[in-house]
């Protein structure tokens, strides 16, 4: 995978976007974690009309920073440019490249974390693609439930789990297996439960949604509400909301 000049802490270069062969309404943009998630995903995608955008590290605190800090930020730049907005301008969801913004981050605490404070940016840098219900969080598999001689059942959760192998047990011997990160997952399974519309479980994202988990987060202390800051982005961005 090619990258592209310029930074994350720790003098890593971001992670160039890999585009989908058509556009328009029917494409679809997976924002994944890190490089070995992105050439998973870009392995078992559907080329025509499935692109991805990687993040590298978890997203800057959008809801915090400076609007020159966030614009400044290589993963927002290479997200906008992959979405064909501009990063500080409303986006117009009928004029952009994709139709779909899909979360597809680890079902860990990390993941979790990561897709957060991306939904944190773009309600604060791109809140139409919410309004619109253009963005989705896709549940990854934790893991899977495999009773002998039966077939393997996909759960996405510790909880999960463990339940279903007290489940299986009970009618006799039971593996389980969790996986560590999207690469970690076989390709046919990946693509069934992660990209294949027909098959895979995908989270319905609003505004009120994202209001609800910054505000579980901010409880937690994880991410604070933002500052009265008068160079932060609802400063700047508020007079271009309706």
């Amino acid at each position: 995978m090619s990258r592209r000049a310029g930074g994350p802490p720790g003098g890593a270069r971001p992670l160039e976007p890999i585009h989908a062969a058509t556009s328009g309404p029917d494409a679809e943009l997976f924002v994944v974690e890190g490089e070995s998630a992105a050439l998973a995903v870009a392995r078992v995608r559907d080329r025509e009309r499935q692109g991805l955008v990687p993040m590298q590290g978890k997203p800057l605190n959008a809801r915090r920073a400076t609007r020159r800090r966030v614009v400044a930020q290589p993963f927002f730049r290479a997200l906008a440019e992959a979405l064909g907005a501009t990063l500080g301008q409303p986006p117009d969801p009928r004029g952009l490249r994709y139709g779909r913004l899909l979360i597809l981050t680890d079902p860990d605490a990390d993941g979790i974390h990561c897709g957060v404070l991306l939904l944190g940016f773009l309600l604060e840098w791109m809140r139409p693609l919410l309004d619109v219900g253009m963005v989705g969080w896709v549940r990854a598999p934790w893991g899977v439930v495999a009773p002998a001689g039966g077939p393997e059942r996909v759960v996405h959760s510790e909880d999960d789990l463990q339940a279903g192998v007290a489940a299986a047990r009970a009618a006799g011997p039971v593996a389980a297996r969790r996986f560590r990160g999207l690469a970690a997952i076989d390709d046919a399974l990946l693509r069934a439960a992660c990209l294949a519309p027909t098959t895979r479980r995908v989270d319905a994202i609003d505004a009120a949604t994202v209001e609800g988990m910054l505000r579980t987060f901010a409880s937690l202390e994880e991410i604070p509400g933002p500052p009265a800051d008068p160079d932060g982005p609802r400063a700047n961005l508020r007079a271009d909301r309706p």
